[in-house]
């Protein structure tokens, strides 16, 4: 056999990607300065100029989280790496875990504590409802010596938000540790890690910072520092046992892995960004733009899946209208207009769309853009809409919801 022999069957050339408008649960559309920045001459992981950019980057991240955490630094991977980092590190065999779940995300931190040899103790609220704050107390009524509580702030597959703050100060009450999925929420909506008392988070780069998929954020307590260094057993999990990160992220800066240098740039703009902003300015324009979405939609007769008291701005999920394919929508969305919606998951796939407003995609233009294009499909197929009004209802909501600041 030859190097020919192993050549692709199709030719292949550059690919350049089509220009979408990203408007479903992820990843939002990439701001144009976060793209140069990743384009920016590639550094040593360990190059001393790259090494006082990470320091500005753990900085801007715990603005983000509202945190003084001295551990608040992003996993090389995506959320869900994330995700398993809060649960290798902090479970060890027997340990009981209450596990919140209320869609898709509770349940994959339920395979996340099983798989690390932990008992999950599932509290299960109704998909579309936040996590009842009573039910949680019961269950830790129920198991004493529970080590850990953990919930989705923001469950992506359903739309809605949960009392995190509540749901910390119950943990604390029967000395239990948190971990909380914040991927959708960070710089949508406020999260505050100190004053909520939350010892474990995780979040994504891809969602509401605009930046990349790739990278997750995460902050960690001085309590689960102690608990890690404390441990029975060695961490399970080489590549993310914060014992070893420490010497990275740390001040000795010891050789752990080779970080994604460029991706790292992409993640200190958006976040530069964000604060250049002000969290309180991107909580209002999610809010600003939520709300717009909502009357057009309202005009078309279509309806929330969540009750507006736990509805999330970023992730808008609405049901299908009767009658209506919503797989053909979102493929003609797509193929006629070059924008991207969300289906549902789990129990609600099939049923619900999931319209996204994270970060650079939650715009005016956007919103107005997309009440006009689903308009337009929606009509084609057969439904009766009344063509121009979402707009008008999204602008005459933008007027009485001026923009401050």
């Amino acid at each position: 056999m030859t190097t020919k022999d192993f050549r692709p069957e199709k030719k292949i050339s550059i690919f350049y990607p089509p220009q979408r408008v990203l408007m479903g649960p992820g990843p939002s559309d990439t701001h144009s300065r976060v793209l140069s920045a990743m384009a920016r001459p590639t550094l040593g992981h360990l190059d001393p100029v790259f090494t006082d950019m990470m320091e500005e980057l753990k900085s801007l991240m715990r603005y983000a989280f509202q945190t003084n955490n001295l551990l608040t630094f992003p996993v090389s991977g995506p959320g869900s790496v994330g995700m398993e980092m809060c649960f290798v590190n902090m479970i060890e065999p027997g340990d009981k875990v209450i596990v919140c779940r209320n869609g898709v995300f509770g349940g994959r931190m339920i395979e996340n504590v099983t798989r690390h040899g932990g008992e999950a103790i599932i509290v299960d609220d109704k998909w579309g409802e936040p996590v009842d704050p009573q039910k949680v107390e019961d269950a830790l009524k129920k198991n004493p010596g529970t080590k850990i509580v953990a919930f989705v702030h923001a469950e992506t597959s359903t739309g809605v938000q949960s009392d995190a703050k509540t749901i910390s100060e119950i943990a604390k009450r029967y000395n239990c540790l948190t971990i909380m999925d914040t991927v959708t929420s960070l710089g949508g909506t406020p999260i505050y890690i100190d004053g909520w008392g939350i010892d474990a988070v995780y979040s994504g780069s891809q969602k509401c910072l605009s930046c990349p998929p790739g990278l997750s954020p995460v902050s960690f307590s001085d309590r689960v520092v102690e608990l890690v260094k404390n441990r029975k057993h060695k961490v399970q999990s080489w590549f993310m046992d914060i014992n070893l990160l420490l010497g990275y992220w740390g001040s000795s800066r010891t050789y752990h892995h080779t970080a994604p240098t460029n991706a790292l740039y992409g993640l200190h703009e958006a976040l530069l960004m964000l604060y250049e902003e002000g969290l309180e300015h991107s909580w209002a324009r999610h809010q600003r733009n939520h709300k717009a979405l909502k009357a057009g939609l309202q005009t078309m007769g279509i309806e929330y899946v969540v009750a507006e008291p736990y509805r999330l701005p970023q992730l808008n999920a609405v049901h299908v209208p009767v009658g209506i394919d919503e797989k053909e929508v979102r493929r003609r969305l797509l193929a006629d207009f070059n924008l991207e919606i969300g289906a549902g998951l789990g129990d609600f796939a099939g049923k619900i769309w999931r319209f996204g407003l994270m970060g650079t995609s939650s715009r005016v233009e956007n919103v107005a853009f997309c009440l006009n294009a689903l308009e337009v499909v929606l009509a084609d197929l057969g439904m009766k809409v009344e063509r121009g009004s979402a707009e008008v209802a999204a602008h005459q909501t933008y007027a009485q919801n001026p923009m401050l600041g």
